[in-house]
């Protein structure tokens, strides 16, 4: 039970949505009427069923029901052909769903010229790489698969710009410590040997295995100060030569010099502290966890020109307290600024937000699982599942931290940072895209806007995130999708939340609206980089089109872009079984005072085909047919996984 509990309370996961299959060594293959099936030796996944409800005193509404979409009778579905893009059926669903993460073995580190399909790269298009961070490998040569929040990082690299108008890619995996013992790079061969928080190794050691903070450095990108880094909830971040995309080695930000460190008085406790002094031995000795864990959000302040980065402490999760450690680096990565602060609570943070006055944290409130902790023990379950929600609550806590010792308003010193504004609501959040505060001079007075996606507590669930089945390493997409007669807010959806302080900093008023009245399901909210923290008009994001019958809410197929000032909504569609992943905005260099002034680059992934592209849009015409400006596809052999976030990196300085 300890080592259970020294791991889950510990780890603090990221979100992300995406899908797994493990059908990496299978041909191009779609749903056909027109050609025989062939054979082969995968065995099509078992149907999960719905995630439960957690219990709670008050009265709630029932689980959300899934959209029924079983595994085809057969075990695979035939060769694809071109006329099959519009088949909508759910054996179709099932293996898109699949195909959406395939292991990819093979790497380029010489850049190779893409394919350009339509359009061109814009003249004014600015020069520099658009980086995407994501998982690579799912399944080992042994019979084990693993969770995509588990897959070995594999780093993807796009060169735009100049006056050649060609787009370079290159695509690495980062070498971290796990990837270098589970892979035979003589060989080619791969054998897991940790456990990972959310997987089950089927031909590994399961009882005892202390390896499980598995830092596969797959979840964000950064480059800032001359450093490239990828980023991974657990651990630090990995340093890659951007030239390359050679693996440098692990990057300390925590042990920055330079800096003068500030810290916030907290509500900590001679109990806790106690506690923590027993609990770091076994955690830094036995599951060799690190003091501090960076979490993989980080912000850029453009005001200031600063990276802000936080992290938390390894023995935050066995107890009643979360500590926060916020950084603030200036352009050569010297750390300028640090603010300590012990909030208490069982909070799971994945993403967060800033002001010019302000750190923004959305609570996800956490319990421990006692039945979930029993199947991490044995290791017949991932060590994920010794964690649940918290919904003994009926809202969702947002705390406002100072971000300097002595604000020039004193809102933020007035009031006690560490009681919780209460959102009226119970909210998972997922992403942010924006936050920022109008203060009232006349009357002292301030409002806060954050812009982000959530989900609801009855439709989140550790277990079967992205409906990843560890007794069977397959996917089942209908965890991710449920019927239409359900409320579209259980999924992850677009919200707005806004706060109203008096001139004591005082809660007058709070309160959560769909962002732009847009409700279909969505996630990675993105704005123009140069208005974070500042009011900002246009915000973009994944979503669905709701147009396929089996897969209405997941995997997203459309970028929306969603004017916050007249609450308008378009849209731009990829088509017919084609999904999309995260968005980016590109500013053009050039660019006046418009926002939506510069480009959206975006990852187009042709499911039925087994093919990538990267699409340059124009958000000013987002809505209509020539949205898409260029297009332009990366080789069959190196078509890649959906990613999760990724980083434009301007050339100019």
């Amino acid at each position: 039970m300890l080592q259970v509990l020294v791991f889950i309370y510990n780890f603090k996961t990221p979100t992300s949505f995406s899908s797994l299959n493990c059908l990496d060594k299978l041909p191009v293959l779609i749903q056909s009427r027109k050609m025989p099936a062939v054979t082969c030796h995968i065995i099509p996944p078992k149907l999960l069923p719905p995630p439960a409800s957690p219990p709670s005193p008050s009265a709630r509404p029932p689980p959300p029901r899934a959209i029924s979409i079983p595994a085809p009778n057969r075990s695979i579905p035939t060769i694809s052909v071109p006329d099959q893009e519009h088949v909508d059926d759910t054996a179709a669903a099932f293996w898109d769903y699949q195909f959406l993460f395939v292991s990819q073995r093979s790497e380029t580190a010489e850049p190779i010229m893409l394919r350009t399909l339509n359009g061109a790269v814009p003249a004014d298009f600015p020069q520099g790489t658009y980086y995407l961070a994501g998982p690579g490998l799912f399944k080992d040569d042994h019979g084990s698969t693993v969770h995509p929040l588990d897959g070995h990082g594999y780093l993807r690299a796009f060169t735009l710009g100049g006056k050649a108008g060609k787009v370079g890619f290159m695509a690495r995996y980062v070498r971290t410590e796990a990837q270098e013992e589970e892979h035979d790079a003589v060989s080619g061969s791969w054998r897991f040997t940790y456990r990972g928080p959310f997987s089950v190794l089927k031909a590994g050691r399961k009882v005892g295995n202390t390896k499980v903070m598995k830092n596969v450095a797959n979840t964000s990108v950064l480059r800032w100060g001359g450093k490239l880094l990828c980023l991974w909830e657990g651990g630090e971040p990995y340093e890659v030569e951007p030239s390359t995309l050679d693996t440098v080695g692990k990057f300390n930000v925590t042990g920055r010099g330079g800096h003068s460190p500030t810290a916030g008085s907290g509500g900590g406790s001679r109990v806790w502290d106690a506690a923590a002094s027993v609990l770091k031995p076994i955690l830094y000795g036995v599951f060799k966890m690190p003091p501090k864990r960076m979490l993989s959000h980080y912000k850029v302040d453009p005001k200031r020109n600063r990276l802000l980065t936080i992290s938390c402490n390894a023995e935050d999760m066995l107890l009643p307290r979360s500590n926060f450690t916020f950084y603030e680096f200036d352009s050569e990565f010297k750390m300028v600024q640090k603010r300590e602060f012990t909030i208490p609570d069982h909070l799971m943070i994945h993403d967060w937000a800033f002001t010019d006055t302000h750190y923004i944290l959305f609570g996800n409130r956490i319990k421990l699982d006692p039945l979930g902790s029993l199947g991490a023990i044995s290791g017949l379950s991932p060590m994920i599942s010794a964690l649940s929600v918290n919904p003994s609550k009926p809202t969702s806590p947002i705390y406002l931290l100072p971000r300097y010792p002595s604000d020039r308003s004193n809102r933020a010193t007035e009031r006690d940072w560490s009681v919780p504004i209460e959102v009226p609501s119970q909210l998972w959040l997922l992403h942010v895209g924006n936050a920022f505060e109008t203060i009232n001079e006349d009357e002292g007075t301030m409002e806060i806007k954050l812009q982000a996606a959530a989900c609801s507590y009855d439709w989140f669930n550790f277990q079967k995130l992205f409906g990843y089945n560890w007794l069977s390493g397959k996917l089942d997409p209908s965890i991710m999708n449920i019927d239409k007669d359900e409320t579209e807010l259980m999924l992850p959806h677009l919200i707005q939340v806004s706060i109203n302080l008096d001139a004591y900093g005082n809660c007058e008023k709070c309160g959560v609206e769909p962002l732009g009245s847009w409700r279909k399901s969505s996630d990675f909210p993105v704005i123009n980089p140069a208005f974070s923290s500042v009011r900002n008009r246009y915000i973009y994001a994944g979503t669905s089109s709701g147009c396929r019958r089996t897969l209405p809410h997941f995997p997203f197929d459309s970028v929306v872009k969603i004017d916050t000032l007249t609450k308008s909504k378009r849209t731009w569609s990829a088509g017919n079984r084609r999904f999309i992943g995260e968005p980016i905005f590109v500013p053009k260099e050039t660019a006046g005072e418009g926002e939506d002034e510069g480009y959206i680059l975006v990852v187009e992934y042709a499911v039925s085909i087994q093919r990538c592209y990267l699409v340059i849009l124009d958000p000013k015409r987002i809505g209509e047919v020539d949205a898409a400006v260029a297009r332009f596809e990366v080789p069959k052999h190196l078509n890649f996984p959906l990613g999760f976030h990724g980083f434009w990196a301007s050339d100019s300085p």
